[in-house]
C-alpha cells in the first residue's frame, strides 16, 4: 500500500510502524541517550522509538526539542521516520537537523495506520509504503 503526502525532511527511512496516539514533546518526553518516551502519562511511556517509523498528530514543547531529535540522531537512537497529522517548526527543524525523513499531510488518520506493520517513508517524494 502506497500513501501520498506531503515531504518536510528529505531521505528514505525503514522501519516498523510505532503510532502514537497523543503530540510529544521531545524535551523532557523523550530520553535522547536512550530513545524512550519518558513522558508522564503519555501512551507511549516506556516505549522505544530507535529505528521506528514514528507517527504522531504533532509536537509540542519548547523549540529545544529540535535539539533532542539532533541528539538523537547523533546518539544512534531517532526514529527511522516520522509521520505528522500536520508538521510544525519544531518536529520539522529537528528532522532535517537530524537527517530524519519526515513527512505529513498523508490524508489518512494515523491511529489507522497498521501498529507493528513494516513501512517505508521517502521523504523526498512524500510517500509511505506499507509492506505485508
Amino acid at each position: 500500500m502506497i500513501i501520498h503526502g506531503r515531504g518536510i525532511s528529505r531521505g528514505i527511512g525503514k522501519g516498523p510502524l510505532l503510532i502514537g496516539p497523543d503530540p510529544i514533546s521531545f524535551l523532557s518526553g523523550v530520553d535522547p541517550e536512550t530513545g524512550i518516551v519518558i513522558e508522564p502519562g503519555h501512551p507511549l511511556k516506556g516505549t522505544d522509538i530507535t529505528g521506528s517509523v514514528l507517527a504522531f498528530e504533532y509536537g509540542k514543547g519548547s523549540t529545544v526539542g529540535s535539539y533532542i531529535l539532533y541528539a538523537l540522531s547523533r546518539n544512534g537512537h531517532a526514529p527511522a521516520a516520522i509521520i505528522n497529522k500536520e508538521a510544525e517548526t519544531i518536529i520539522a527543524v529537528g528532522a532535517i537537523m537530524g537527517k530524519i525523513p519526515m513527512i505529513d499531510r498523508i490524508g489518512t488518520p494515523l491511529i489507522d495506520l497498521p501498529t507493528g506493520k513494516e513501512a517505508e517513508v521517502d521523504g523526498n517524494t512524500g510517500t509511505l509504503t506499507i509492506f505485508g
